[in-house]
């Protein structure tokens, strides 16, 4: 899942998580994976270094969530500028195309055909 984080006013810190669910109940979900903060001297997002178990609830209407690929390698992505798309997160080869208010997310494939 990949998680933006709506800001509530214009200086507000910018955040995404990415990472897997682990646990439903309801609209509530545990989710486990990493916090990217975004850096505004350097117009990018840093990841932080330690994975994190956190309980979020789907119903709230503070960020917007989204599924990514099931092959995502959580521990490889990183936040990259591409001159021809914008910002992405990649862990990788694979492109897919972003929705509204999502970064384009790149994946790697596990399992090569």
């Amino acid at each position: 899942m990949h998680v933006a984080y709506r800001a509530l006013y214009e200086k507000s810190t910018r955040r995404h998580f990415l990472g897997e669910v682990v646990e439903v109940d309801g609209v509530v979900c545990l989710r486990d994976g990493f916090t990217f903060v975004h850096d505004p001297k350097l117009e990018t997002y840093n990841r932080k270094p330690e994975r994190r178990k956190t309980v979020i609830d789907l119903a709230e209407s503070g960020y917007v969530v989204n599924t990514i690929d099931p092959t995502v390698i959580l521990d490889d992505v990183s936040y990259k500028y591409l001159q021809e798309t914008g910002m992405v997160a990649t862990d990788g080869e694979r492109a897919r195309l972003p929705d509204d208010e999502r970064p384009l997310l790149t994946v790697k494939q596990r399992f090569r055909q």
